[in-house]
C-alpha cells in the first residue's frame, strides 16, 4: 500500500514537477520531453533531444513518444466526441 501512495503522490506533484524531490532525473526529462511534444509554442530542440537520449534507450524514446503523441490524440478526440472521463486519475482543478 506504501508504494501505491507514493505514486499518488507523485501524480498529485506533476504540476509542479520542476520543484518536487519527488522525481528522479530521468522522470524529471521525461516530463520535460513531453511539455515540449504537447505545447504548441514549444520544441524539442537538439538540447532537450540530447538529454533524452542520456536517459533512454532509441526504442524508450519511440515508446515514450508514441505514449505522449496517444495522450496528446486522446486529450482532443475524446472531449470532441464527448467521451467522458472514467475515473481512473483524478486531476486537480486549475485555479
Amino acid at each position: 500500500m506504501a508504494e501505491t501512495q507514493g505514486g499518488l503522490d507523485k501524480v498529485a506533484e506533476v504540476p509542479t514537477w520542476r520543484d518536487s524531490k519527488l522525481f528522479s532525473a530521468s522522470e524529471r526529462v521525461a516530463l520535460e520531453y513531453a511539455e515540449a511534444v504537447t505545447y504548441t509554442d514549444r520544441q524539442v530542440d537538439d538540447v532537450l533531444f540530447a538529454k533524452v537520449k542520456e536517459h533512454f534507450t532509441e526504442p524508450q524514446i519511440v515508446e515514450l513518444t508514441a505514449a505522449i503523441a496517444f495522450e496528446n490524440f486522446r486529450s482532443k478526440f475524446n472531449p470532441t466526441l464527448g467521451v467522458e472521463a472514467q475515473g481512473f486519475c483524478v486531476i486537480p482543478k486549475r485555479d
